[in-house]
C-alpha cells in the first residue's frame, strides 16, 4: 500500500509539474551535495516539488565506564517530498508532506552495559527498517491564523519541537518521547490530527490527537499505512507558544508551555491491584490507571548577536518534564544549556553546543526497590534516583551541504546509582544534504 501511495505521488508530480511551471515564482531550492540536477531541482522546486534527502551518523566511543571499550556508530537516512499544492492544484496554502525514515547500526549504551538512563547516540533506535515518518495534508485559512494538519504524524513534528543538535538523548529532540512510552517520537508516526490557532500577536496555541498503537513500534509494520491490530488509547497534548523578539536588535525566543493526557490504560510503577507494594505481593498483577498525563516548560531566547547579525549569537535554553509518578518509571527530565552560532567571524555558520541535566527515576520506583531490599526474599538491587549528564560539542560547517562535529559527553551516576561506574564518551557526528 506504501509502495503504491508512492507511485502515485510520482505520477501526481510528473503530470502537474508541466503546467505549474507557468505559474512559478523566482525561488530556488537548498541545493545539496548533488547540486541543482541540471537545472531541475529548481524548476521542480519553482513548479511546487520540494525533494528532500539526508544522511546523518554518529560515532561514540566510551574511555571510561561500562564493561568494556567499545566504538559503535549509528545513523539514520531520511527521503522526503513536499508539494506545494497551491502551485500545483491552485489549492490555497495547502501542501503535502512524505517522509521516509532508514535507521541502521548498533547501540554503544546497550553493547558496552553502560547503565545510562538516555542513550549516549540519540538517532540510534525504533529498529534498522524503513519507516513512514510523515504522510500529511496540512492547510491554513484565515493568513495563517488556523493551521490543521492531519495524517501520520510523529508527536515532536508540532509538539516539544525540540532540536537534536546534541548527542545524547537528554537533550535531543522532544524530551517528553523520551520518557513517556505512549508518545511516539520521529521516525514512528502514528494516525493523528493537530490544530492551530493564533490567538494573538506572537501567541499560539495547539491542540492534537494522536493514535497509540504499540504495533507501530513493530519492524514489520515500518511501512505499514493502515492502523495494526492494538490500538490502546489517545494521546491528547496542548501546548501554548510565546514567540517575542527582544529589544532593539529584534533578539528572537520561543517560550513553550505544554501538557498531555493519554486515554489507555497503564500498570502502576510501585502497587499492585491489592493495593501492597507489588514485591510484597507475589503474583498479584500490577494496579491498574485509566490515563496518565504529564506537562513540560521549553524556553530558548537569543541573549545575543554579532555585529549587528541575529543569524549568529549566543542563545540560552531550559526544559523541564514532569511525567505521571503513578505510571512512569522516569518521571522527571531536566536540561539547561547555552548555543553559539557563528562563534568566529570567519566561521559563521558554525554551532557550538554545552549541556548539563537531570533524569529522575521516578521516587516510587526507588520506594519499590528499597522495598524489595528490606523483604531479603531477592537479592538486592542497586536503588535508583538521578544521573547527570553533561556535553559538549562543536559543530562545523564545511560546506553548505556537510557538517561534522566532535562531541564529549560525561554521565555521572549513570542508572541514577553510584554502582554503576561514571561514563566518558568521545564522539563524532557528521551530516550530509544530498
Amino acid at each position: 500500500m506504501a509502495v503504491a501511495l508512492l507511485r502515485a505521488c510520482c505520477v501526481v508530480l510528473v503530470t502537474t509539474w508541466c503546467c505549474a511551471l507557468a505559474h512559478a515564482q523566482a525561488a530556488s531550492p537548498n541545493q545539496g551535495l548533488l547540486g541543482d540536477w541540471g537545472g531541475w531541482r529548481t524548476e521542480l522546486y519553482q513548479a511546487g516539488v520540494d525533494f528532500q534527502l539526508n544522511y546523518f551518523n554518529e560515532f561514540a566511543y566510551n574511555t571510561s565506564g561500562g564493561n568494556a571499550r567499545l566504538g559503535r556508530y549509528a545513523d539514520q537516512s531520511t527521503a522526503g517530498v513536499t508539494l506545494d499544492l497551491d502551485k500545483l492544484l491552485a489549492w490555497k496554502k495547502a501542501k503535502f508532506q512524505l517522509t521516509l525514515t532508514n535507521r541502521n547500526g548498533k547501540n554503544l549504551s546497550a553493547d558496552a552495559d553502560l547503565g545510562t538512563l538516555m542513550q549516549v547516540q540519540e538517532v540510534y533506535g525504533r529498529g534498522s527498517i524503513v519507516q513512514l515518518s510523515q504522510l500529511y495534508y496540512q492547510q491554513s485559512f484565515m493568513e495563517g491564523a488556523l493551521d490543521l494538519k492531519f495524517g501520520r504524524l510523529p508527536v515532536d513534528d508540532d509538539f516539544f519541537p525540540w532540536s537534536c543538535d546534541f548527542m545524547n538523548l537528554s537533550f535531543c529532540g522532544s524530551l517528553p518521547g523520551n520518557i513517556v512510552a505512549t508518545w511516539y517520537n520521529w521516525p514512528v508516526s502514528q494516525w493523528a490530527g493537530r490544530v492551530k490557532v493564533a490567538v494573538a500577536a506572537e501567541w499560539d496555541v495547539k491542540v492534537g490527537v494522536y493514535q497509540i498503537n504499540p504495533g507501530y513500534l513493530k519492524n514489520q509494520n515500518g511501512l505499514r499505512l493502515a492502523s495494526p491490530p492494538g490500538t490502546i488509547g489517545a494521546l491528547i497534548p496542548v501546548e501554548l507558544t510565546w514567540s517575542p523578539k527582544f529589544g532593539a536588535a529584534q533578539l528572537p525566543g520561543t517560550y513553550r508551555i505544554g501538557g498531555w493526557y493519554d486515554t489507555s490504560t497503564q500498570p502502576d510503577v510501585y502497587l499492585a491491584a491489592n493495593g501492597q507494594p507489588q514485591v510484597l505481593s507475589p503474583g498479584v498483577p500490577p494496579l491498574l490507571h485509566n490515563g496518565e498525563s504529564g506537562f513540560y516548560l521549553n524556553f530558548q531566547q537569543q541573549l545575543t548577536n554579532d555585529a549587528g547579525d541575529n543569524s549568529r549569537g549566543l542563545t540560552v535554553f531550559a526544559n523541564w518534564v514532569q511525567a505521571d509518578r503513578n505510571t512512569a518509571t522516569i518521571d522527571q527530565l531536566i536540561s539547561l544549556g547555552l548555543l553559539y552560532t557563528g562563534p568566529f567571524a570567519s566561521r559563521p555558520k558554525d554551532l557550538a553546543g554545552l549541556a548539563v541535566g537531570r533524569t529522575q527515576v521516578n521516587p516510587r520506583v526507588a520506594e519499590g526497590q528499597t522495598s524489595q531490599n528490606s523483604s531479603g526474599t531477592v537479592p538486592p538491587v542497586p536503588v535508583q534516583d538521578s544521573e547527570y549528564p553533561f556535553e559538549l560539542f562543536y559543530s562545523f560547517a564545511a560546506t553548505p551541504w556537510l557538517t561534522l562535529g566532535p562531541v564529549v559527553q560525561y554521565v555521572y551516576r549513570p542508572g541514577g546509582t553510584s554502582a554503576n561506574p561514571n561514563v566518558t564518551v568521545i564522539g563524532l557526528n557528521f551530516g550530509v544534504i544530498f
